[in-house]
């Protein structure tokens, strides 16, 4: 059946739909309340396409469509599958993180300030934030100023300790305050929380104190705090008549970047913002980006959700998120455009942050070696999301993989590291890799899968992405070998790349080679860290087992059995007897 006849069966149901190149590569995925309306609009001689969706269109041999419920549950599902897939023409945003909220309970006799990323369930919890960064300064700087509970554990002691003798607490403990009094000082910290330039003024009068104490340890604390709360307050000057609160959102786009800005108001005043990059060959869809940037804000619980979120501009399934969000949300939650006002400034000073970060964005180098590297190695997109691949052991003991990750930089948050059960370093790499995939639905695939080997492994990595449906660029890079040896002598080893197309050699000053060794080196050393940390922890428990009279060749027996030594340790003695003997099953487990 061809895309035309195909096109022709589909039914006037919501869904999703998927088309597909020539070699069966996910080109987009998209939802529709009406499947067989939308995806026959794209195909019409009269159709109006933008040069994004045109050139995406001339691509399309063939499609699949999944029926939902609802265009509510199209969307959820599209969403989703977006996130685990990443076909080359949607959008996609990495920054799905939850940001932190301070909250204090105000249920609580003496209550405290805590910091969380989750609902805590109770009818009188009040909630400041979200905070994109300096939470714990705030927090730290409320417990340095203000005399409140200052650890969860205090009220269970009955005897006040050394943070009443160093004045940072009245020792509700031992009813040297009463509740009422306590109040008073809660709500003066509260104040500060909501007013960062008192709090900065308090924390400087702070500061000067420890100086003229000589306490220079404490005082240059203090100061650090101050500067990260400063660094963070920088929209805080933009107050509202009313004590309103707002998510404001704003969009800006320039050529293959795009950036997207939230601005959360609360009680009138900036407390925080953050921002998200996006980064395409394909050009930018603004519906789209606005729509992502809302579901991957909005799709956690938060503590607290406004009455109403305001956009720089319109976008055309602005209707269906304020329907989807009411209905997670349990409560009236409007999505508006503002035309003039304060509100029509706030959302404009979202879009001209937004376009200032591209602007700083611009002005970063990486961009045109990227572009070289796509070119180079006939990639399907530029990567700016990498990863690279390593594993590490020794004579199959303490056998370890790791990935790292780079977007502009090394991103040491995105770094994983795995043990794994292979013995043999095709196995190894079989594992983590299939182990990285099956991860894909919660940690998006990035661009370019660097691999540290030669073609083996490379063909290994292709097999594991097709099998699952998938189309990611992957590369191997290793030593060059000559005569099956590998080339180690210093100015004679040389990196050949492998590609799906073929293997090539560049010169060692080339950049492009430069950057992807760089990669190789790091996954490399991430690697061998931890496998240095695990092979450690692995001769600490060889020698254990060597002081209770079993020797290294029965280690190895045993781990050759029961593969880890949590699961030695874990093991019945009839277990360790079938396998070693009743003598050393009595020696290990003590009988």
């Amino acid at each position: 059946m061809n895309l035309q006849e195909k096109v022709s069966l589909i039914p006037n149901k919501p869904g999703v739909y998927q088309y597909f190149d020539k070699e069966r590569r996910l080109l987009y995925i998209g939802k529709a309340k009406d499947l067989k309306k939308r995806v026959s609009s794209y195909f019409r001689p009269s159709a109006k396409l933008g040069a994004r969706i045109a050139n995406m269109i001339s691509q399309t041999t063939s499609m699949e469509y999944i029926i939902v419920e609802s265009e509510h549950d199209a969307l959820i599902l599209e969403n989703s599958l977006i996130k685990q897939l990443k076909p080359k023409y949607n959008i996609l945003l990495r920054d799905d993180k939850t940001y932190p909220y301070i909250f204090i309970d105000l249920n609580q006799p003496f209550p405290r300030f805590e910091i969380t990323r989750r609902v805590i369930k109770g009818k009188n919890i009040r909630y400041f934030g979200p905070f994109s960064t300096s939470a714990n300064e705030i927090l730290k700087s409320i417990y340095d100023i203000f005399p409140v509970v200052q650890k969860k554990g205090c009220l269970n002691s009955k005897k006040a300790c050394l943070f009443y003798e160093i004045k940072k607490c009245l020792a509700p403990c031992e009813e040297k305050i009463d509740s009422q009094s306590y109040f008073k000082i809660v709500y003066q910290a509260i104040e500060a929380i909501n007013d960062r330039k008192k709090l900065i003024k308090q924390l400087k009068e702070k500061m000067e104190f420890y100086s003229e104490q000589l306490l220079f340890e404490e005082a240059v604390t203090i100061r650090d705090n101050i500067q990260k709360i400063e660094k963070a307050n920088i929209l805080s000057h933009v107050d509202l008549a009313k004590l309103e609160d707002f998510d404001i959102f704003g969009v800006a786009i320039e050529g293959i970047r795009a950036v997207g800005v939230r601005l959360f108001i609360r009680e009138g005043k900036v407390t925080s913002s953050s921002h998200a990059h996006f980064k395409s060959d394909n050009g930018f869809d603004l519906n789209e980006l606005y729509k992502v940037l809302l579901l991957e804000y909005y799709q956690h619980e938060l503590p607290y959700t406004p009455k109403q979120i305001l956009l720089y501009e319109d976008f055309k399934e602005r209707e269906l998120i304020e329907n989807m969000l009411k209905n997670k949300f349990k409560r009236k939650t409007e999505i508006l455009i503002p035309k003039i006002g304060e509100r029509k400034k706030l959302t404009t000073l979202s879009y001209k942050n937004a376009q200032e970060l591209l602007r700083i964005e611009a002005n970063k180098n990486s961009a045109e070696i990227l572009t070289e590297i796509k070119t180079l190695l006939n990639l399907q997109k530029t990567p700016f999301d990498i990863e690279g691949y390593d594993n590490s052991h020794m004579m199959g003991q303490a056998t370890v993989g790791a990935m790292i990750k780079w977007n502009e930089k090394f991103i040491k948050k995105g770094y994983r590291h795995y043990n794994l059960a292979a013995k043999d370093e095709y196995a190894q790499m079989r594992e983590l890799l299939s182990r990285r995939v099956e991860s894909f639905d919660k940690n998006s695939p990035p661009d370019l899968m660097v691999i540290d080997g030669g073609e083996t492994l490379l063909k290994l990595a292709l097999k594991i992405i097709k099998q699952n449906g998938l189309f990611v660029d992957v590369i191997a890079i290793a030593k060059e070998k000559r005569d099956a040896k590998t080339m180690r002598a210093k100015g004679k080893a040389h990196d050949l790349i492998y590609t799906k197309d073929g293997k090539f050699k560049l010169s060692p000053s080339d950049k492009r080679l430069q950057f992807i060794q760089n990669i190789r080196d790091e996954s490399h050393r991430f690697a061998i860290s931890f496998f240095k940390k695990q092979k450690l922890k692995a001769d600490r428990e060889i020698s254990l087992l060597t002081k209770k009279g079993v020797g290294e060749a029965t280690v190895r027996k045993l781990l050759q059995y029961f593969e880890t030594f949590d699961n030695i340790e874990k093991a019945t003695f009839e277990e360790i007897e079938r396998v070693v003997g009743t003598r050393i099953a009595t020696s290990i487990k003590n009988i």
